[in-house]
């Protein structure tokens, strides 16, 4: 028996849709990121390449890669050979190598952070309303700032709610919501003074280079017991524009010596950050009428115990780096709803909406088997539903969209009304209508296609309901929905015929 048009139509994009996913089944763990510099960086490794093998011994996970390096003892030299999926590096370190790695995906989907674990922000410009093009300037600063202190797997896009405003949605898989509101809560406004006279302040304008990830010119440097616990000083180099240099060289002309201190200038470098005050630096005597392009900056991170502070010292060097790097975002931010998901969370309850959605299509196919004593239709129901599930999957691996947990409600919803529609077919070509069947099959597919465009016009509002946390639903369903009336349904009443007229 040949296939009708509608079923190679199917057939085709179900083929599509494979391609799209991609399934892989490559072993090993892939390098997320690697220190630049770093001794495995200069050796040849890179960042995406697959590590296959580790002095010999297999690398399937990550724990697998850490297992290796536990055995391995850093107090001297020692040789490492990495095998990956484009040739074998040895390195020669004191040290385990300065990457981070990822598992391999198994396909080209991709997760949102429901699944993949992270934190979340929804975040509006305080006091002010800014319009889409302000909006697109502000998440490209706000994303300069993520890359410069160094998160990655960092999205960032624009939202809008139905009253018209505008949002940012911030999205950091791996990280805690506390990195998340430290960088976008705050505005990141720094200014360096000597009395009421602004010196430099972050970004281009004044501040042509700031040492960071370099320990001769950025590190900590001592630490000592505090009331509540122990302090830590850093301290790194920021180099000056001339116009900023020359603006210090004329404020230290005037000022005298300091009384207490001889080898040092009256008043001080104060730092502030958002308007407080974070440091106050001596200046040298030296300097008096200097015109001097590079400075150092310090400040401090207080902690209950020494290593503690050191983090804490450290957390807070890169953040001042990084303000004095991207300068102050272009408006004061106000953090709307701030959400942390747990990656093993996600995991489970994927596990479970897969299982309760495939218990629920077997319910259904024995509850028509049951009423109408058709096996064919039943399977028919399963393999129709199924093949909506890969396609939307597909379109999704496509256009690389994150699905997260809305868009697997979306996906559900699509099974469910599926199901529904099929039915109605059903109905209809066993109806006792004195008709043929192709008439039969085109009064059910014009009461699917009439409930398809009253779904649609339901559904468009809700891509920008919520700013936009809901726009995964809406996504995945107009796609489930749109994948039925023009491909799924026209099969299943192929299918229907053919079974009918055996």
């Amino acid at each position: 028996m040949k296939l009708g048009f509608r079923l190679w139509l199917l057939i085709i994009f179900l083929v599509f849709a494979l391609l799209a996913i991609s399934p892989s089944f490559k072993d090993g763990v892939r390098i997320k990121t690697i220190q630049i510099n770093s001794t495995s960086y200069n050796e040849g490794l890179k960042q995406g390449m697959i590590i296959q093998q580790v002095n010999g011994q297999n690398i399937e996970t990550i724990q697998d890669y850490s297992n290796v390096l536990s055995n391995i003892e850093f107090d001297d030299f020692k040789k490492i050979i990495i095998n990956t999926n484009n040739e074998e590096f040895i390195i020669f370190t004191d040290s385990p190598p300065q990457i981070t790695l990822e598992s391999i995906p198994k396909t080209k989907i991709r997760t949102g952070l429901d699944l993949s674990g992270g934190s979340r922000a929804l975040v509006k410009t305080k006091e002010v309303s800014i319009s889409s093009s302000e909006l697109s300037d502000l998440i490209s600063v706000t994303s300069e700032r993520f890359n410069v202190f160094g998160l990655s797997d960092v999205t960032i896009r624009p939202v809008r709610d139905l009253a018209g405003n505008n949002f940012m949605l911030v999205e950091i898989a791996g990280a805690s919501p506390k990195d998340l509101e430290e960088l976008v809560g705050s505005q990141g406004k720094f200014e360096a003074k000597i009395g009421n006279e602004t010196i430099f302040i972050g970004g281009e304008k004044d501040i042509t280079s700031v040492c960071k990830d370099d320990a001769s010119c950025a590190r900590i440097e001592s630490c000592s017991p505090v009331q509540d616990g122990e302090a830590c000083r850093f301290s790194f180099s920021v180099f000056l524009s001339e116009s900023a240099a020359q603006k210090h060289a004329e404020i230290t002309e005037e000022l005298g010596d300091d009384l207490e201190n001889a080898e040092y200038l009256d008043k001080k470098l104060d730092l502030y950050l958002d308007d407080v005050l974070v440091d106050s630096l001596f200046i040298s005597k030296d300097l008096k009428g200097r015109v001097a392009t590079q400075i150092s900056v310090s400040g401090s991170g207080i902690g209950a115990s020494g290593q503690e502070a050191v983090e804490i010292a450290r957390i807070n060097m890169k953040k001042l780096q990084t303000v004095l790097i991207t300068g102050s975002l272009p408006y004061k931010l106000e953090i709307v709803k701030l959400d942390t998901i747990s990656p093993l969370l996600g995991k489970k309850f994927i596990n479970y909406l897969l299982l309760a959605g495939l218990a629920s299509l077997i319910a259904v196919a024995l509850i028509v088997f049951v009423r109408y004593r058709r096996l064919k239709s039943s399977l028919a129901i399963l393999i129709i539903s199924f093949s909506e599930v890969l396609i939307i999957l597909g379109f999704a691996a496509l256009i690389k969209w994150n699905l997260d947990l809305a868009s697997i409600a979306g996906i559900l919803v699509v099974i469910g009304t599926g199901v529904d529609q099929q039915i109605i077919l059903i109905d209809e070509s066993r109806s006792g209508k004195h008709l043929a069947i192709n008439e039969k099959i085109k009064r059910a597919l014009f009461i699917i296609i009439g409930a398809y465009f009253t779904s649609l016009a339901s559904l468009i509002p809700l891509y920008w309901a919520g700013a936009g946390l809901l726009r995964g639903f809406a996504v995945t369903t107009i796609i489930g929905i749109t994948t039925g009336v023009l491909i799924t349904r026209p099969a299943f009443a192929e299918i229907l015929k053919r079974i009918e007229k055996d």
